[in-house]
């Protein structure tokens, strides 16, 4: 599959906003400005970035928790984010949510149920309504690792692959289910293997490479959309900080953390745009200023935003009820 150059520096791009913006976040964090937690992609921003990149428009995706890239691909910006991590009226749940809880249907971005498996069998529910009404769109739903240890996972798949449903799994494998590792969770060498029993397609890529990510995905999300049934994507990486920010993560050993440091993903890109000609260092520069100028004015926006109308901390909460004729 051949990719344009545009889409590549896209890619790119969306790597470095990603990065930017979990960087400042978690900064302001640190600060004390943003109550609760924080969870970040950091070094597995390929990812969200790749998968959510091979979707449609009237495609629909389930993140998970560190999937922050999909709701930038997408189109939610950045302003908005930033405004619900510090619980602005502006922010994407209006303020009425917080930390990576978000999710906005008019970019086609499911909010996320809980942090592991469950988003999969609401992706799966899509994508049956999708086959139902005939309409040839997909549904991407990503969970991590240890959410591959759940029955909520399993159901999914199984419903998924029996129906021929137009889903793709993706799979963070990032080594650590909190700091429980891969090899404590299961016997077998790759996650993906745990697609066969259902009879489903499965692969499994280099996470931290994001042409990887999103031709696979890109390939997936065709094959689902032509009446294929689903595939599921293994996509190993490395959890580069703690399972969140308030996490030091000493169980990891520090050679392991080493070995993965070497294949950061923005480096990665970084080294195949300028090996293949497809940018130049100047090009590269000016991308990633772009993105620091965009969460600079993010960040602006966000604490200038007001905070919400304790009035209103119900509205949207419970359904309108429908008065019956």
């Amino acid at each position: 599959m051949e990719i344009k150059r545009e889409d590549l520096l896209n890619l790119y791009y969306y790597l470095k906003f990603t990065r930017r913006l979990e960087d400042r976040i978690t900064s302001l964090y640190h600060q004390g400005k943003i109550l609760g937690g924080v969870w970040t992609s950091n070094g597995m921003e390929a990812i969200s970035v790749g998968y959510s990149y091979a979707l449609e428009k009237n495609d629909i995706a389930a993140p998970y928790f560190r999937d922050i890239g999909v709701f930038l691909v997408r189109g939610i910006t950045a302003k908005r984010i930033m405004a619900h991590y510090l619980g602005k009226k502006t922010g994407v749940s209006g303020g009425r949510e917080g930390n990576v809880h978000m999710g906005d249907l008019n970019f086609g971005i499911f909010g996320f149920p809980s942090h592991l498996a469950d988003n999969y069998p609401v992706g799966t529910g899509a994508a049956l309504a999708f086959k139902i009404r005939g309409e040839k769109r997909v549904v991407a739903a990503c969970t991590g690792d240890g959410g591959t240890s759940r029955g909520d996972f399993h159901e999914a798949m199984n419903f998924a692959a029996v129906r021929k449903l137009p889903i793709v799994f993706i799979c963070n494998n990032n080594q650590y289910a909190y700091s429980t590792p891969v090899r404590f969770q299961m016997a077998i060498r790759n996650v993906a293997e745990r697609a066969l029993a259902y009879g489903m397609n499965s692969k499994t890529v280099d996470g931290n490479n994001v042409v990887e990510v999103y031709k696979t995905a890109r390939e997936a999300c065709e094959i689902a959309r032509n009446g294929g049934g689903p595939t599921f994507i293994e996509c190993k990486t490395m959890r580069m900080h703690g399972h969140s920010e308030h996490d030091s993560a000493k169980y990891v050993p520090k050679e392991l953390l080493e070995e993965w440091k070497k294949k950061d993903p923005i480096l990665t890109m970084e080294k195949y745009l300028l090996e293949n000609s497809f940018a130049k260092k100047d090009e590269l520069d000016g991308i990633d200023l772009r993105a620091k100028k965009e969460i600079e004015d993010a960040e602006k926006f966000a604490e200038e935003s007001p905070y919400p109308d304790p009035g209103e901390c119900f509205k949207g909460v419970y359904a309108t009820p429908i008065e019956a004729t």
